[in-house]
């Protein structure tokens, strides 16, 4: 027999979604086998598939041992700690990434990425003991592309992420970009509104001007800043977040994102010698009323990264 205290990480979710990664090698189908036959226990009595977890609750598992036998510990050490903390406290960190570092281990299996970088340096600031966690790790709430620059937010515990991807889904915090892109939208600033269509295969995304089954509502609000010669300076607001969304929207409209290999004009991109979007999201606001009250002390504020060095490279230094 095996037990589990539940602690303040774990409290809040379904009893089948907490043992399914407190024992991860406990096939889903044996783990409701055994709940029905009661061989697991919540506080020594029936524990139903969805009862919600309190902290302290004891699970027991009358099960064998072989379900129990230790993974390989997670090793970070290989892993840079140095990150670029534009926001930190007790319940969030928020990061720029630059440009070429993804997020998540890719299907290169990748490393070195976002958060593994933001794990290492949480394990080395004492904040964080994989050991001492029985289902969480700290987790990203957005996510930017490889080739984008700019704010990402990570969530040191699970209440904040909790908060944070409600947050993120009710449109509680609103997330600016800046691009550069290759001529002048006809109007100076507007919304632009389609259907966004992943193709997984290609990896790329493609506008419907009519729902599909496999469409999303995408809606992007931009304004034109500057213009210098064929390019213009847009700050865009994302009311969705889809994949690629700023990218596909703004070579929709005639626009295309500087540097953009997928959607741009690779004749422009090369002239400029750029071969990455010249994308940032440089500003974070976390609206009024859209945070719980653990994090309520975040409502109104705003986060901003310094200007990316496109902006003044293409449109001036004093801009």
């Amino acid at each position: 027999m095996k037990e589990f205290t539940v602690g303040k990480n774990d409290a809040g979710q379904r009893a089948d979604r907490f043992i399914s990664k407190a024992v991860p090698k406990l096939p889903n189908g044996r783990m409701y086998k055994f709940l029905r036959e009661k061989k697991i226990k919540l506080n020594g009595k029936r524990c139903e598939i969805s009862t919600r977890l309190q902290e302290g609750d004891v699970l027991q598992m009358y099960i064998s041992d072989e379900f129990f036998e230790s993974a390989p510990k997670p090793d970070f050490s290989d892993i840079p700690a140095e990150i670029e903390a534009v926001y930190e406290d007790s319940n969030l960190l928020l990061v720029y990434k630059p440009q070429g570092l993804v997020v998540h281990e890719d299907d290169l299996n990748t490393r070195d990425t976002l958060i593994n970088r933001i794990t290492r340096y949480l394990i080395e600031k004492g904040e964080y003991d994989p050991s001492l966690e029985q289902s969480f790790a700290p987790a990203l709430c957005n996510r930017l592309d490889r080739n984008t620059e700019g704010i990402v937010i990570c969530a040191k515990n699970a209440e904040s992420l909790r908060l944070i991807n409600e947050a993120v889904r009710n449109r509680g915090i609103k997330k600016k970009y800046l691009c550069a892109v290759i001529g002048r939208p006809r109007e100076s600033e507007g919304c632009i509104k389609t259907y966004l269509e992943k193709v997984e295969s290609e990896n790329t995304v493609y506008v419907r001007r009519e729902k599909t089954p496999n469409s999303k509502t995408a809606i992007t609000n931009y304004r034109v800043l500057k213009t210098v010669g064929e390019l213009s300076l847009c700050e865009v607001e994302l009311v969705t977040g889809r994949t690629h969304q700023i990218r596909v929207h703004m070579a929709y409209i005639g626009c295309p994102l500087l540097g953009d290999g997928k959607y741009g004009r690779n004749e422009v991109n090369r002239r400029y010698h750029i071969k990455s979007q010249a994308l940032c999201a440089y500003k974070l606001e976390f609206l009024k009323g859209g945070l719980g009250d653990a994090l309520k002390y975040l409502e109104g504020k705003t986060f901003e990264v310094k200007r990316p060095a496109f902006v003044s490279e293409f449109f001036g230094k004093d801009y």
